[in-house]
């Protein structure tokens, strides 16, 4: 059984703590008693560690972490998996001036390519269920073979609908060619508890980010980077300390050691779930996206015959909240905190509301797919052109400045240096659009 050290140490050292240093709230009064954990919110001390140079209690933590995760090191993360996928990409950076990435990337990733000046190379699979799905590793393998300043992939996997990537077989390649495989595992650190830790991004990325608050009994923020491949050590660390926080939130760090350890202490919790979750897809009349992770459930409202929109809207009269609707699927983000009695809760509501004849007026219309694109253009020379804004139904033609695609659940349309497409036009229009702006996009100015 491991041992909850974080919180342990606040619990014992942090109600005698006379609160002389930050925060300012200092634990008391009103403020106290609507935050019950303020006496946990406090800074570097000798008794709490350094999360940036630890060498006490948070180092602890970490390597029992890495021990659990099946990393050669862990750290803790308390400003979200962006600043670890921004600390992956920087590693990325010193090794070459290209890195190949999925199309439904975070926008942390563009982020970060723009700001490192790496120019990502786009791929993408095909379409299931209406749902792009990952790119099989011949692939990769093409784009590696005939490009040697590609630094590696970022792999995302699994994705909002719960599509995981074939890791291993981009393992092989991007090794074979010494290339690095990098993995936003963001919605996927409870497979690392999984029976055979089946689909775990673990199991062969170099190094991963963990998304601990997405999916494990973690703090919102929660996360965690983990390297295995220990030539990456060096800069990791480098980066870690010009994007993680100065002043990280101890809650938000004991809850990570905590959710870690919770589910290695307690395996039942994650097989009760899967249990619950299979029993739910085994529903009939009740059409399901076809996901590879168990705690991915997107349910196919166009089986109804309805707008996934409304069936959301419906549900959340019953106190019901999905994680989003995009127009087809109305998806539930499940945990192995998840209960059999939630399970139950929600096959009512789903029955009633395929039942309510209300509904029936709010038909399922279908999204375009998003198309590939060739390589014909450049996101770094879109970037340093002049741009402007144009309206969406002249923009046909022009190169796009600035990503723009659909929400949810955000995936570019077209990314900043793809020529924009009639049909690009259409799919922007069928649905609520980010990257516009009162119904303009922006391109690169025409020279």
């Amino acid at each position: 059984m491991y041992d909850y050290l974080i919180l342990n140490q606040l619990n014992k050292y942090a109600k005698a703590d006379k609160s002389f240093h930050m925060p300012g709230h200092k634990g008391r009064g009103d403020f106290a008693k609507r935050f019950p954990c303020a006496h946990m919110d406090i800074t570097e001390l000798s008794y709490s560690d350094n999360l940036a140079a630890p060498s006490g209690v948070i180092a602890s933590a970490e390597s029992d972490i890495a021990e659990i995760l099946g990393a050669e090191r862990s750290y803790i993360l308390t400003d979200g998996s962006s600043s670890g996928i921004f600390t992956l990409m920087y590693a990325a950076s010193k090794r070459g001036g290209k890195i190949i990435v999925p199309r439904n990337s975070h926008q942390s990733v563009w982020n970060a390519c723009r700001i490192f000046g790496l120019e990502p190379v786009i791929v993408q699979g095909e379409s299931r269920e209406g749902v792009i799905t990952p790119p099989e590793a011949d692939v990769i393998e093409r784009l590696v073979v005939n490009d040697v300043d590609i630094a590696g992939m970022l792999a995302v996997s699994p994705d909002y609908y719960g599509n995981i990537s074939p890791l291993e077989d981009y393992a092989d390649v991007l090794r074979k060619h010494k290339r690095l495989l990098l993995a936003d595992g963001a919605h996927g650190a409870h497979l690392a508890f999984s029976p055979d830790r089946a689909g775990y991004a673990g199991n062969f990325a170099d190094a991963w980010v963990d998304g601990a608050h997405k999916c494990l009994p973690t703090l919102t923020q929660g996360a965690v980077l983990n390297v295995k491949n220990r030539s990456l050590i060096p800069d990791i660390e480098e980066g870690l300390h010009i994007f993680r926080t100065t002043s990280p939130s101890y809650p938000v760090m004991a809850s990570v050691e905590y959710g870690v350890k919770f589910l290695a202490n307690n395996p039942g919790k994650t097989e009760e779930a899967i249990v619950a979750a299979e029993k739910m897809r085994a529903e009939k009349n009740i059409a399901f996206y076809p996901s590879d992770d168990w705690a991915k459930l997107a349910v196919d409202c166009s089986a109804w015959k309805l707008s996934a929109d409304a069936v959301a809207a419906e549900l959340e009269k019953k106190g019901i909240y999905p994680e989003f609707s995009d127009g087809r699927y109305v998806l539930f983000y499940l945990s192995p905190m998840t209960l059999p009695t939630d399970m139950k809760t929600l096959k009512s509501a789903l029955k009633s509301v395929r039942g309510n004849k209300k509904l029936r007026s709010s038909v399922y219309v279908a999204r375009p797919p998003i198309p590939s694109a060739p390589r014909t253009y450049s996101f770094q020379y879109a970037l340093k052109k002049p741009s402007e804004w144009v309206d969406l139904s002249v923009a046909a033609g022009r190169m796009c400045a600035q990503n723009a695609g659909l929400t949810p659940p955000c995936i570019p349309v077209v990314v900043t240096g793809e020529m924009i497409t009639e049909n690009a036009v259409r799919i922007l229009k069928s649905g609520a659009a980010f990257g516009l702006e009162s119904g303009k996009i922006k391109v690169v100015k025409k020279s």
